[in-house]
């Protein structure tokens, strides 16, 4: 016989999987009889939720036929969705949310709009999945279980990458994509516009960075490692390019920020930075004229360190800010080889005039310039790992590292004083294969990262004391797309991964439990089949 300890052991690991909430909450009760969404249910908000009034309205209306009304009072109404900001809940911090679902009345408080709409999310997973569907669905009960759920999450930074620099991904994507990101509760989207395959968004001041920088003449075919040597490259010749106008790119954010979400923009430098130099060849270090590269990997040809570069990337950051109201901006930093720099006498003058030592340090000044730049206008740079290796001096207080080679970068960047998202290939590159039964896969850069994997991810390094681990700010996941060149190729490598991963970044470290998650990411499937996401199935 099962004593009560086993049973209270088993239910501290096991959540009501009929319920399949995504991410987990921090606690959750499960409540007799249901709620009945009916077409004369009123959405009752005040005025710092009224627009999360609307859309939950929008959302409920296509697959139900109910437009709801959206209203300061209930007036008459025997059922009603309650959403207000309670400041008595500042425990909840910025994102959390209490839900209680009960016969007639359902209620959503937050100390924060923020964590009203992530309430709304929680919602929305607990109707019946077709919910999400664009069109009335005939013969569905739209009921609610009653539940008492009070919910916040334990890591401020939540977030997904994706690459449109290897394959341009059109507009409507993106938003999708977004999307998907607010119903698992991730806050930032890392988009990454340019590398050394493609410049993705307009600049006025610098034309030639689109019409000639987002487009390349081809593209490698198959994967670069299977090729025995360069000579042996076979190219697709089918030109590949687009770009985000200006216009685009404020669509774009204002639609994530509905969904409180943070887009935080790419710009390589020094490095991945052929596109550009491909328009304006004086920003390299040879002065030969390029082309837009059409082969992947780490390329030599890196901006060189003059004054007129820096300028002319501080140009384009300027554009930039007014672009994204988002606090950081990532300015790249990895994978900038030095040879160039070597035998450049502009770079070996700049390292005599500086006093510095190596290349390395040379970048590190660079990245220092753009990060006191970026914080004399209220923003904080972000980097990859690599911004660490020439040293830390001179880089602002409130600068970022991403650590993406392994979790010493992060460690090293905590120690010293730094915040850090962790973002190690080992557990959040969605690049990578799914299994090692390459045959029944699509083709990828290489890797094995499993689900489990993912899901087995701790983001706090135990290195860390307990002031040093208040610097991770989060985790997030990495679409890297030389091989990924669809929307179906990019959702098949990204979910149900990043499914995992939002669980590791929202739900207490102590609640995770990998079977509890595969029994409700089963049916979770059936909303993102709703949703037509092509994930890959567990197997």
């Amino acid at each position: 016989m099962i004593n009560l300890l086993a049973l209270l052991v088993l239910a501290a690991g096991v959540q009501d999987t009929t319920l399949a909430v995504i991410p987990r909450p921090a606690q959750l009760t499960r409540g007799t009889g249901t709620f009945l969404l009916t077409p004369a249910t009123v959405v009752v908000t005040d005025r710092a939720t009224r627009q999360i009034g609307y859309q939950l309205s929008d959302w409920l209306q296509p697959a139900t036929g109910y437009r709801l009304a959206v209203s300061g009072a209930a007036g008459t109404a025997a059922r009603t969705i309650s959403l207000r900001v309670d400041p008595a809940l500042s425990r909840l911090g910025e994102e959390g949310y209490r839900l209680t679902v009960a016969g007639t009345r359902i209620t959503i408080r937050a100390f924060r709009p923020a964590g009203v709409f992530y309430g709304v999310e929680t919602l929305r997973q607990l109707l019946p999945p077709d919910v999400f569907r664009a069109a009335p669905v005939a013969g569905v009960v739209w009921t609610v279980p009653a539940v008492e759920i009070e919910d916040m999450p334990r890591f401020p930074w939540r977030g997904a990458h994706l690459d449109v620099s290897r394959s341009f991904m059109p507009k409507e994507f993106v938003k999708k994509y977004i999307d998907l990101l607010a119903l698992h509760k991730l806050n930032r989207f890392h988009w990454h516009l340019t590398d050394d395959q493609g410049w993705r968004i307009e600049i006025k001041k610098y034309p030639l960075l689109t019409s000639i920088g987002a487009w390349r003449r081809n593209s490698l075919v198959g994967v670069q490692r299977s090729y025995a040597d360069t000579t042996q490259w076979v190219y697709d010749n089918v030109p590949h390019g687009g770009f985000y106008t200006q216009d685009d790119i404020r669509e774009v954010v204002a639609y994530a920020t509905a969904r409180f979400i943070t887009v935080v923009p790419e710009i390589e430098m020094p490095g991945h930075a052929q596109a550009a130099i491909a328009a304006y060849p004086w920003l390299g270090n040879t002065g030969q004229q390029l082309e837009v590269l059409g082969h992947w990997g780490v390329d030599e040809n890196i901006l060189n360190p003059s004054d007129s570069a820096i300028h002319f990337m501080q140009d384009v950051l300027t554009e930039v800010l007014a672009l994204f109201p988002s606090h950081w901006i990532h300015t790249g930093g990895d994978e900038a080889p030095k040879r160039q720099w070597q035998s450049s006498p502009l770079a070996q003058e700049r390292i005599r005039q500086l006093g510095l030592h190596s290349e390395n340090e040379l970048q590190s000044w660079l990245t220092a310039q753009m990060s006191q730049w970026l914080a004399g206008r209220g923003r904080s740079l972000i980097g990859w790992d690599e911004i660490l290796e020439g040293g830390m001096e001179g880089l602002a207080p409130n600068a970022v590292v991403m650590s993406w080679r392994g979790i010493d970068g992060g460690i090293a960047a905590a120690q010293a004083g730094h915040d850090v998202v962790m973002t190690p290939t080992s557990n959040t590159y969605f690049d990578y294969y799914q299994s090692q039964d390459l045959a029944k896969e699509p083709l990828a850069i290489g890797g094995f990262l499993p689900l489990e994997t993912v899901y087995a991810y701790e983001p706090v390094p135990p290195a860390l004391d307990s002031v040093q681990a208040k610097r991770v700010l989060g985790t997030q996941g990495q679409i890297w797309t030389e091989y990924q060149r669809t929307p179906k190729n990019v959702e098949f490598m990204v979910f149900p991964r990043l499914v995992a991963l939002a669980e590791v970044a929202w739900t207490p470290r102590e609640l995770r439990n990998f079977s509890d998650f595969t029994a409700r990411l089963a049916k979770h499937f059936t909303r993102l089949s709703v949703l037509d996401v092509n994930y890959r199935p567990l197997r």
